[in-house]
């Protein structure tokens, strides 16, 4: 009779649209207080018609009064209120159980308090031991109760949910899966827990039915139970990465993440309001950064926060996907001023405006300008002198570069240099250079100027250290960037958009990848921990191959590589080799205060010498003569051999002239 009832009460449009996790918690709270109230009057009248004890009106009030107040504070501070409908009866009791008995043992306080100042006790000791379990067993219900009716209402709202499981049995699974099923309008109806622990079968934990997790029949529970979805938490994510995630996305079933279990089980009031979002609007999809991942690098924010702190800092290239994450960070540190300098008017306007809103208190300099040029780049160094540079303006693209060859010299190498010059005459106390794994043993003219960098920062801050300057010249080198301008994850995401094909240059390339904030983390580490000469690199994990990164993220766009979308390979572009290296055959390393981060032992190069050779390359760039200027780059730097570039007869021709006689730079031409 009262299923019927409900049903037909849920079945009404006005209460469907009901919104139970909107209801302010107040409400529950006054009922408690009313059931604490409640108690007192029932055992009062009891131990009247038991014992026939009479109290004065006004004690009865009084009385009434500190018992209420007591269980309201106690109440309040636990906030035991705000969680009634959300989590499981076992955390419902335990928080009742807390209230009453830590409210009861401060009654028998003030009891014994008031027999000592007024000769009568508050309430007989019975008294007040009658009154916790009535409000214990009376809460209890009415916790129970308002979990039936939301369930019921839950249920009445719940057309056209996608069925999922959740990921694990731990608590937070637990807590995960019984939110997605008290979530009026929610988008997801949990049926399960997936284990991936042996157990026994047909096991149910508060009322999910516990999966095992098994790869060769995985699919099947999905199939056989119309299951959209595997959902699970972040405290599972080390766990989905690397082959797990496979075993469902080859069957197309999809992922989704939720980032914390707690964005909705959140306490203060402050917080309470932004809960009342619902809870599907926390979880999104896996995208393929979530998958790649490996150990974060822990890095030093003390360390980092206490040098950058108060500082000017000045970035270059600062509105390109390193340079811009460079400036937030910094920001965070509550550096004094941040210099912004690129030449890119609207990328700058843009970082300006997302400055201006997520850091409103932050002094932020914009400076338009080409690091090539030298005198403009001066101004910015007059005018604000800063304390510290990250150096992270590069043209960067391997296949671009091989096409135009003398922009990448003039400004990876000739405008590192002039940075680094400037850094060095107006006393900076840090110069801090982004550079690339393609830098060791480099088969494209990108890597190469990118190693004359590191050549010269190198060499400058050993000849300046001699004549007792103190700036510090500090190298970072780490691989491909998720998520940056150009990189192939979000090439393969419009091709896949597109319906494809995704392309890949070559089924066995591999590469090693690295967040962009976890880039710019290692970039301030490193200019904060390092005192000069050093050059960086870290432990980025295994690498990855391109081909299954295409196929892995068609999987989880729901499709069928090679089926809906088609991977086609393209051939290697010009420059481009099949692995990165961090170091070169003949570098080593040792370890620094983090073990993900080391430092290259690279080999020294006499700054005077360096000064002829880069001058002699960019003199060469300046004019356009390419030949003349990547032959004197491959004999300054031996171990840059091109691969699938025009380039390569160049080698030909150094090895040619090596077997007859030792051979110079061409000096046939003149440079102007």
């Amino acid at each position: 009779m009262i299923d019927n009832i409900l049903n037909w009460l849920f079945g009404l449009k006005l209460v469907r649209n009901f919104k139970v996790n909107t209801t302010p918690r107040w409400i529950i709270l006054l009922v408690d207080m009313l059931i604490v109230l409640v108690s007192y009057v029932l055992v009062m009248l009891a131990d009247f018609f038991a014992r026939g004890t009479v109290y004065s009106p006004l004690t009865l009030v009084i009385n009434g009064l500190i018992v209420l107040a007591v269980y309201f504070v106690v109440t309040y501070v636990s906030k035991s209120y705000t969680r009634v409908i959300r989590l499981s009866v076992i955390e419902d009791l335990y928080r009742v159980i807390q209230v009453v008995a830590v409210s009861t043992f401060v009654l028998l306080f003030v009891d014994m308090a008031a027999v000592i100042v007024r000769g009568t006790p508050l309430c007989r000791f019975w008294n007040l031991l009658s009154i916790g379990a009535i409000v214990f067993t009376t809460m209890v219900i009415e916790r129970l109760l308002i979990k039936y009716f939301y369930m019921r209402l839950t249920a009445a709202s719940g057309d056209g949910r996608r069925r999922v499981l959740v990921l694990g049995t731990s608590l937070n699974s637990l807590i995960l899966a019984n939110a997605l099923k008290n979530e009026i309008g929610g988008k997801y109806e949990p049926i399960g827990l997936l284990s991936v622990k042996a157990g026994k079968e047909n096991e149910n934990i508060n009322g999910f039915k516990v999966y095992r997790f098994d790869p060769d029949t995985v699919a099947n529970i999905f199939v056989e139970n119309s299951i959209y979805a595997l959902i699970f938490d972040a405290s599972n994510i080390d766990r989905v990465q690397g082959g797990f995630a496979d075993h469902f996305m080859r069957n197309n079933i999809a992922l989704l993440c939720i980032n914390k279990v707690e964005e909705f089980e959140l306490d203060d009031e402050n917080k309470q309001q932004n809960s009342k979002a619902n809870i599907s609007t926390f979880i999104r999809e896996v995208q393929i950064e979530d998958l790649l991942g490996r150990d974060p690098i822990v890095l030093n924010n003390a360390l980092v926060s206490n040098t950058i702190k108060g500082s000017c800092v000045l970035i270059t290239g600062a509105c390109g996907s390193i340079g811009s994450e460079i400036v937030r960070q910094v920001a965070a540190y509550h550096a004094s001023r941040i210099v912004l300098v690129d030449q890119a008017e609207t990328p700058m306007h843009d970082v300006s405006i997302e400055m201006r809103r997520d850091f409103p208190d932050a002094d932020i300099e914009l400076f338009m300008g080409d690091v090539q040029n030298y005198e403009r780049m001066e101004l910015a160094f007059e005018q604000f002198h800063p304390r510290f540079v990250f150096h992270a303006a590069a043209y960067k693209h391997v296949p671009m570069m091989e096409i135009n060859p003398t922009e990448a010299v003039l400004t990876n190498v000739m405008g590192t240099r002039n940075i680094a010059d400037l850094a060095l005459k107006y006393g900076v106390y840090k110069f801090v250079m982004v550079s690339t794994d393609k830098a060791v043993n480099p088969t494209n003219v990108m890597g190469c100027t990118k190693r004359l960098a590191e050549i010269y920062c190198q060499s400058l801050f050993f000849d300046a250290a001699k004549r007792g300057m103190t700036t510090q010249f500090i190298t970072t080198r780490f691989g491909n960037v998720l998520g940056s301008n150009g990189s192939v994850i979000p090439l393969f995401r419009k091709q896949i958009e597109h319906g494809g094909p995704v392309t890949v240059t070559h089924r066995d390339i591999i590469r090693y990848f690295m967040t962009i904030p976890e880039a710019c983390s290692l970039v301030l580490e490193a200019g904060c921990m390092g005192n000069g000469g050093e050059i960086y690199i870290f432990d980025m994990g295994q690498p990855v191959r391109i081909y299954d990164l295409a196929q892995r993220m068609i999987s989880l766009a729901g499709l069928k590589p090679g089926v809906d979308i088609k991977i086609e390979e393209v051939g290697l572009r010009p420059g481009e080799k099949l692995y990165e290296e961090l170091l070169n055959d003949k570098e080593k390393t040792t370890a620094t205060s983090n073990k993900k981060i080391m430092i290259a032992k690279v080999r020294t190069y006499d700054y005077r010498e360096v000064c002829d050779k880069i001058e002699r390359i960019v003199r060469w760039a300046k004019v356009g003569n390419v030949h003349h200027m990547i032959y004197a780059m491959k004999m300054f730097v031996p171990e840059y051999k091109s691969n699938q570039s025009q380039f390569e007869a160049i080698d030909h021709e150094i090895e040619q002239s090596q077997t007859k006689a030792p051979q110079h730079e061409p000096e046939t031409e003149k440079y102007y």
